[in-house]
């Protein structure tokens, strides 16, 4: 490595999201990475909308929350969830829920989701990104070719508007490239899972005034059922004038030739007196697809170039970035000398799991979306069609719960296997869709309960390593001096708060940096430097041995 000068250490191919992400958690721990974006930033489609609650918790830990709440949607429009036959037909059933600043924080964060359309939080990620030193965007910049030598990665960049090419020299690279990745089609990994959930199109439409224009009043999503099933949905975007339009499609190609979007917008407003704008039409390949490796050598994969799922849930966008966020912290230990290699492999072994999971899931929203039943009498007047419609939105309010009440997804999720967790010998947790019950069991995420100074558990968490003593009596100095030997960052936080004890369960919890439980126990092990090793990556081996009795 010493005879090859390195351009940056970590070279992130996309900056969307994902890779956005990835640049912010660097920055914030001071590790130097370049970006390469294939545009100027700009996002002209908005796909996704929704911010859920784990990466409002990651925009928290980076001091950008406000700007997420404060991004320009309107935050006193209702986020109801409706199902009718069109904004003129017949009104099916109605999940009532509130808008984003009626909505009250859940118990188990700090936080709560917040509309956020893509248009503008992929700029305002960019932002953030760019305003640490570390960190270099390379606009109108993309991966044209890599060789990984084994020290380092050699990369091909080509200027998207001139041609011009060069070479960039990292000591990682990662794809954050999207569902057509370059990376991972270079490295020949293939994707696991079902390629064809439906072939949908997107219709993203300007209509000021729309929700004052029909009578089933404000909702973050119209969803619209006719008497062939369930046809697609109108979300809102910026809470004022702008919309996207989903047309479900079938497993079967469209004919984009002759595909009509105006005849579509159309036909779910239910009317012809509406006037609309047509911004733009995106083709699209709804997907249940997950990479069958995250890592090769010294290329790594996140986000959309990883896994690709349905939007039914939102969960696409939140499952990269947490892949950024585990990646992050792993990278700055390897890089700082107190992370062994066994660090990077976990990526893999805790990811790929978890994408494949949320995937799964997502894929089951989908399916419960399009599976109405019997809808042939849907839009019949008469005692048949009133039956009819009623079967059909009692049917949808129980599918559709899923779909926008996942919290149990976001945060319930554990690294089960990870080699760089020490297991209890307590039972794995089940994750549900709905349901979270917090737990400090090794491999979760580290329970939220405020503290008497106003801020959360999670704020403890983060830089480095955080050891949480809930009796003074336990000896724990061990431990911290074997991190101190090694450079291993680790703090002790003395809690003396019942409620929180009795939530943490042990009298001592190690925290990960990225708040995920490594280790509990009511005393240190008998070889302390045997647990840094494993939680730290040095070594791969032997961690159940410090399984706690």
């Amino acid at each position: 490595m010493t005879t090859t000068e390195l351009d940056t250490p970590i070279l992130i191919a996309g900056g969307g999201p994902t890779g956005m992400a990835l640049a912010i958690e660097l920055g914030w721990r001071g590790v130097p990475c370049t970006v390469l974006e294939m545009g100027d930033g700009t996002v002209d489609h908005p796909r996704l909308g929704t911010i859920l609650s784990r990466t409002m918790e990651f925009c928290r830990r980076w001091g950008i929350i406000d700007r997420v709440y404060n991004c320009g949607f309107n935050n006193d429009y209702g986020l109801n969830v409706v199902y009718c036959t069109s904004l003129a037909g017949h009104l099916l059933a109605r999940d009532d829920v509130a808008s984003c600043n009626e909505m009250p924080l859940p118990p188990q964060s700090p936080v709560r989701r917040q509309r956020c359309p893509q248009i503008w939080f992929n700029p305002l990620l960019e932002k953030a990104a760019d305003e640490y030193d570390t960190v270099t965007i390379h606009h109108f910049s993309k991966l044209e070719s890599f060789v990984d030598h084994g020290e380092y990665v050699e990369a091909r960049v080509v200027d998207t508007r001139s041609g011009e090419m060069r070479t960039l020299r990292a000591k990682y690279l990662v794809g954050c490239d999207g569902a057509s990745s370059v990376v991972r089609s270079s490295l020949d990994i293939p994707m696991q899972g079902n390629p064809v959930l439906s072939y949908s199109i997107n219709i993203f439409i300007r209509c000021p005034g729309l929700v004052n224009l029909h009578d089933k009043g404000p909702a973050e999503r119209y969803i619209f059922i006719g008497k062939d099933g369930t046809r697609g949905n109108l979300t809102v975007v910026d809470g004022r004038e702008l919309w996207r339009i989903t047309l479900i499609g079938t497993t079967t190609m469209p004919n984009l030739e002759t595909f009509d979007a105006q005849a579509v917008v159309r036909e779910f407003l239910g009317t012809d007196t509406i006037p609309f704008e047509i911004i733009s039409v995106k083709p699209w390949r709804r997907t249940e697809l997950t990479a069958q490796r995250f890592r090769e050598g010294r290329v790594f994969l996140a986000g959309d170039a990883a896994h690709t799922m349905s939007p039914t849930g939102g969960h696409g966008m939140s499952t990269g970035m947490a892949d950024a966020v585990d990646l992050g912290w792993k990278f700055e230990a390897v890089l700082k000398g107190w992370g062994g290699e066994a660090l990077l492999d976990s990526y893999d072994l805790e990811r790929r799991p978890i994408a494949a999971l949320v995937a799964a899931a997502s894929a089951n929203n989908f399916h419960l979306l399009v599976s109405v039943p019997d809808c042939g009498a849907i839009l019949d007047a008469g005692p048949e069609g009133e039956a009819c419609r009623e079967k059909v939105g009692k049917h949808m309010l129980k599918a559709g719960r899923e779909d926008w009440d996942c919290l149990g997804l976001q945060l319930g999720y554990h690294y089960e296997n990870s080699p760089i967790c020490v297991p209890d010998g307590t039972a794995e947790p089940r994750v549900t869709v709905i349901e979270y019950h917090q737990t400090a069991r090794p491999g979760s995420r580290a329970p939220h309960v405020w503290l008497p100074d106003g801020r959360s558990m999670l704020d403890l968490y983060g830089r480095g390593y955080t050891l949480l003593r809930f009796d003074e009596t336990v000896e724990a100095q061990a431990l911290l001096n074997g991190a101190e030997s090694r450079g291993m960052p680790l703090k002790l936080v003395d809690l003396y708060q019942p409620a929180i004890a009795a939530l943490y369960e042990n009298r001592l919890v190690l925290v990960r940096p990225d708040g995920f439980v490594a280790w509990r126990g009511d005393a240190l092990p008998e070889d302390p430097d045997t647990l840094l090793d494993v939680v730290t990556g040095v070594v791969a081996a032997h961690r159940d041995t410090l399984l706690t009795a």
